[in-house]
């Protein structure tokens, strides 16, 4: 799929991940924001944001970062057609 399919995947709750991509293992997903009546100080977004979760990354590299963060997608992304829905 398209990036704009891509997109409309995700804000129905898929996970996805590019055929391309050098990492097995890893996803991106939409994380929905909270209302400022949720939150607790300054610990939430309060507006839905896309991030990577490479904690399922399967790599022989012992220093390779297990984290969810914040994902920007690159030129390449965006443009590309290899988008899929992963588990």
């Amino acid at each position: 799929m398209d990036f704009g399919e891509a997109i409309k995947a995700l804000k129905a709750g898929k996970r996805l991940a590019r055929k391309g991509w050098n990492g097995k293992g890893i996803f991106i997903a939409l994380m929905p924001g909270n209302s400022f009546e949720d939150c607790s100080g300054n610990k939430c977004m309060t507006h839905d944001y896309i991030y990577i979760d490479t904690t399922g990354l399967k790599t022989t590299n012992d220093s390779a970062p297990l984290d969810r963060v914040p994902w920007l997608a690159s030129q390449t992304d965006l443009l590309s057609d290899d988008w899929e829905t992963v588990k």
